[in-house]
């Protein structure tokens, strides 16, 4: 597959749909597979579609139904109950999870439902708090770019798809009430259980979340998963994440297969039926895995860099015959760039890259050895204006002139023109709802700067342990102010004790104790202080907090800490 299918040369294959939304033709298409179904896939199994980013599969064992996934809500999930209601009235009885990705549903089934038991890998609920903590921002925003959350319904910037389902949560869901109940039996190595008087083998299958799991009802010859998607595989998620090994992907796609089933239903997409399909399918879906892998190892090994493998390794054109390996989702170019990175780190051997200059210090000298910015305007127009598939140099010119100091409003409109030409020509979605969100914030239609900070919330707050409420503070510190500041504070809410030692320009985490100072006070005061309705200088006047020990000390480490509470 060339650069040409994934990212056209010109506007010949974009058209708008029916709401004026200008795409690929390839991913208006898409869409028509990821939309509303409650598909029957075999007797006593559902799997809902386009209710959401993720798939709602329902098995009917002999003592009830089991949910398995509950999507982004309440809200989403009551609406796929509603659906299961059109086809059974039987009691859903169990909840799995298959990740992390789509637990927020499932109050809307223990609220109503005679639910027994839970179950879900040991880590779903370190990998909600990680995604909600400490990288939170950069997390949020990367997903509100990624997933086009901010986009308009309509018009030539509207939201087509999001590769893996119509939207990351639907409008008609709002507000999306966050509804995670924890499992009650959580697994780490394979296991196999009886789960509403039918046996459910669990295998641990990482993909794009470490606690992913296929689940194998060998009864029914059904197995449910999170490997085989509506697209290419996310080695790279544009939004950032850690990285997706290749290797371990394989080995729950050989597992797999091995089961010879006759039914597979993923979180995201139409079902699969037919053993002989399946296994032809999703071996080829393996295989272009193998294929990015390889070919990246083997022109690394050659001295490559990103750049070069981005250019040189481009999937065979039998990968487009089928939709489940179609670049609908990421792109190949950015995979294996990443596979090279997870294994080599980010430095690619090319020299540029060594010492960098910082980004507006390298544009502002890049722009003035090319002549100066006006005649890099002239080269950027001419490159988005031109027949040559010059759109790569147009974003690299657009870029540099936006990011030197003295950057002007026509400047930004340029890179925004290039990212939106980008936008209505690859067959990506990610890439697509990436490039139009950038370009509605550099004209001011949007504003994504409360994604550059870190916004806790109440509900988000409330579920963190003390411990994980205070130690958040290191990632917050702004070094310069703690120089010469080394001070060991316990922190004690609600009777329970943690720490953070100061020093070093660091916010050290502890248990608290033989600490030289304490802070002492309520949970919810604290927790007030996160979400910025409440700070430590009013807490500590109004008697909520209390300090013992060196105050002007105390007062001092905690100014370090880069957030509207403590400053």
């Amino acid at each position: 597959m060339g650069d040409s299918n994934t990212l056209a040369d010109d506007d010949s294959r974009v058209v708008a749909d029916a709401q004026g939304r200008l795409a690929n033709r390839s991913l208006h298409e898409h869409t028509e597979r990821l939309l509303p179904n409650m598909y029957e896939v075999c007797d006593g199994v559902w799997c809902l579609v386009g209710n959401g980013l993720s798939n709602q599969t329902f098995v009917r064992g002999p003592e009830g139904i089991i949910a398995i996934d509950t999507g982004e809500s309440v809200e989403e999930m009551r609406s796929a109950l509603d659906h299961l209601r059109r086809v059974t009235t039987e009691p859903v009885v169990a909840v799995v999870y298959t990740h992390f990705h789509y637990v927020n549903g499932t109050i809307a089934l223990t609220e109503h439902e005679p639910i027994a038991t839970i179950w879900g890998h040991e880590r779903i609920a370190q990998n909600l708090e990680r995604s909600a903590m400490e990288i939170a921002p950069a997390y949020s925003r990367g997903l509100v770019e990624q997933f086009g959350i901010q986009l308009p319904d309509e018009g030539p910037d509207g939201l087509v798809n999001v590769g893996l389902g119509l939207a990351y949560r639907m409008a008609h869901h709002a507000p999306s009430t966050p509804g995670y109940v924890p499992a009650d039996h959580t697994f780490a190595e394979p296991v196999t259980v009886n789960l509403a008087g039918l046996k459910m083998v669990v295998t641990p299958a990482p993909s794009d979340a470490d606690d992913s799991v296929t689940l194998w009802f060998p009864h029914l010859s059904v197995a449910v998963h999170n490997l085989v998607w509506p697209a290419l595989f996310n080695v790279f998620a544009i939004r950032g994440e850690e990285y997706r090994d290749p290797r371990v992907l394989l080995n729950g796609l050989d597992h797999l297969r091995s089961l010879n089933a006759e039914h597979l239903v993923a979180t995201h997409g139409p079902p699969l039926s037919g053993g002989q399909e399946i296994a032809r399918r999703v071996t080829a879906y393996r295989d272009s895995i193998q294929f990015l892998w390889d070919q990246t190892v083997r022109w690394t090994n050659r001295g490559a860099t990103g750049s070069e493998l981005a250019h040189r390794i481009h999937l065979p054109a039998m990968y487009d015959e089928d939709w489940l390996t179609q670049q609908h989702y990421g792109l190949a170019e950015h995979h294996v760039r990443q596979i090279r990175t997870g294994l080599f780190g980010f430095f690619d051997g090319d020299a540029v890259g060594l010492l960098p200059l910082d980004t507006t210090d390298e544009a502002e000298r890049m722009v003035s050895a090319m002549g100066g910015a006006e005649q890099v305007r002239t080269l950027c127009i001419e490159a988005l204006a031109g027949t040559d598939n010059d759109l790569r140099w147009a974003l690299s010119l657009a870029g540099r002139l936006s990011h030197r100091p003295g950057a002007t409003e026509q400047d930004q409109r340029l890179l925004a023109d290039a990212l939106r030409t980008v936008a209505r020509r690859t067959t990506s979605a990610n890439v697509r709802n990436w490039c139009l969100t950038r370009a509605l914030d550099l004209d001011g239609s949007i504003d994504v700067s409360r994604w550059r900070t870190h916004r806790f919330g109440r509900r988000q707050v409330a579920r963190w342990s003390v411990e994980a409420a205070v130690s958040v503070l290191r990632v917050l510190v702004e070094p310069d102010r703690l120089t010469g500041v080394d001070l060991h504070l316990a922190v004690i809410l609600d009777g329970e004790r943690t720490g953070i030692h100061f020093r070093n320009h660091i916010a050290c985490p502890t248990d608290g104790r033989d600490a030289e100072a304490t802070l002492t006070g309520r949970r919810e005061v604290w927790d007030q202080i996160l979400t910025g309705s409440s700070d430590v200088r009013n807490a500590v006047d109004s008697g909520d907090l209390s300090i013992e020990g060196d105050t002007a000390r105390v007062s001092q480490a905690l100014a370090a800490i880069d957030h509207p509470g403590f400053e």
